[in-house]
């Protein structure tokens, strides 16, 4: 289980892409643990360097400055990579509402860029950030690959985009490409400041600094809430993948289905607060229900999570604790 087992050579180069970003930076401190070197590319829109900081004295750590809509950028840090991990983007289903046609440019374009770069430079593997958000309007629970609705914002259009660019880019260029469809990810170096903040780092904020957290919604709409080591292991694992199972996307989860209102109560009585929260409007493009079959991931990748909200959830209040 998890991804300690898993060994590439010492020569594999990993170039993460929003490296500074908080599954990007958990990723990278993953792969220099293992010995293996790192190019970090961030432009630092929304990544922090201080995520990186920690690496700058490791020998096998390189950041690059740079940004993905830039198509040189991409090259020169697709020079000499073994795999690319790519989770550069722009998050926030309500921001991309705000601003559709950023989304357009960094999401898509910036995608487009990085799997060009990639075939260029003859990369092994690209793995990229897919979403949940691409099931829409599907009232299907579990999610199960294959079975997706009509998407409900800009930011789900640009995940499917990339989908499909980058089954694309296996079938005409050989480029072997695994999109991984991240459900509610949460963990250490998620920023919880901010009006798009993801809603586990601000309601742990908001109760430490004994104010009311808001709900949107009933707080009865349900998540597969995802450890971030989670996520560190399914891309870990997909760069060991089959090419038989390369052009194709895959859920990224624990497999379980959590409400709002029982998560802000963990989390409540894990800080030691009374505090009720407010219950404001729900938000536009919002799935309601989000549950994940992650079978395929199992069976192709070797996927195996052994980090369940209840477990992942007391790590990441620990750390907040400890950082914020």
């Amino acid at each position: 289980m998890g991804y300690s087992n898993v060994v590439f050579d010492k020569k594999d180069v990993f170039l993460v892409t929003g490296g500074a970003g908080f599954i990007g930076s958990n990723l990278c401190e993953a792969i220099l643990d293992k010995g293996n070197k790192v190019v970090c590319l961030d432009n630092l829109s929304t990544g922090k360097k201080a995520n990186v900081d920690i690496f700058i004295n490791n020998p096998n750590y390189n950041f690059i400055e740079g940004d993905i809509t830039d198509f040189t950028t991409c090259k020169r840090a697709c020079e000499n990579v073994t795999y690319v991990l790519h989770q550069a983007a722009w998050g926030s289903v309500p921001r991309s509402i705000e601003m559709p046609l950023y989304y357009e440019e960094v999401n898509i374009r910036g995608t487009l860029n990085m799997l060009e770069a990639a075939r260029q430079a003859n990369v092994k593997k690209f793995v990229y950030a897919s979403s949940s958000s691409v099931y829409g309007d599907s009232m299907e629970l579990p999610k199960i690959e294959g079975n997706e609705g009509k998407v409900l914002s800009p930011y789900a259009l640009t995940k499917k985009t990339d989908e499909g660019y980058a089954y694309l880019y296996n079938k005409l260029y050989g480029l072997d490409t695994y999109g991984m469809r991240y459900f509610n990810v949460f963990g250490k170096r998620q920023d919880p400041n901010g009006a798009y903040a993801a809603v586990i780092p601000k309601f742990i904020k908001l109760l430490k600094e004994n104010e009311r957290p808001t709900i949107n919604g009933d707080g009865y709409q349900s998540r597969d809430f995802t450890y971030v080591e989670n996520v560190i292991e399914a891309n870990l694992k997909a760069c060991k993948a089959s090419s038989d199972f390369a052009g194709e996307s895959y859920n990224i989860a624990f497999g379980g289905r959590e409400y709002l209102i029982d998560v802000y109560n963990v989390i409540s009585s894990a800080l030691g607060k009374k505090i009720e929260p407010i219950f404001g409007e729900e938000r536009k493009g919002d799935i309601r229900d989000s549950n994940a079959d992650i079978t395929k991931a199992k069976r192709n990748l070797g996927y195996d999570p052994d980090w369940s909200f209840e477990k992942g959830i007391y790590a990441a209040i620990q750390w907040y604790l400890e950082n914020i």
